[in-house]
């Protein structure tokens, strides 16, 4: 099974960052506003994936992007660390 780290971002240059087995059905949660975090803020739009062999490490991963700055996150997103 393959573990996804994933960013996503709306209209308003939000980000969510989080973690997913299945990313299509995961990004239609979002934007079926199911997610409460997410819920009346898109649409969402894919814009990170980083693929892991292991969920613990998926998961360190996730926690991490979760305490990076606006100025990290995009240049993640412009990295070759960006699997998308």
């Amino acid at each position: 099974m393959t573990h996804l780290v994933y960013i996503i971002r709306n209209p308003n240059n939000i980000f969510y960052k989080g973690y997913s087995t299945n990313i299509e059905k995961r990004l239609n949660y979002h934007n079926s506003n199911k997610s409460n975090f997410t819920k009346n803020k898109g649409p969402w739009e894919l814009i990170f994936i980083k693929q892991f062999e292991l969920k613990s490490e998926a998961l360190k991963f996730e926690k991490m992007l979760k305490r990076q700055n606006y100025n990290y996150l995009n240049w993640l997103i412009k990295s070759e660390k960006n699997e998308l």
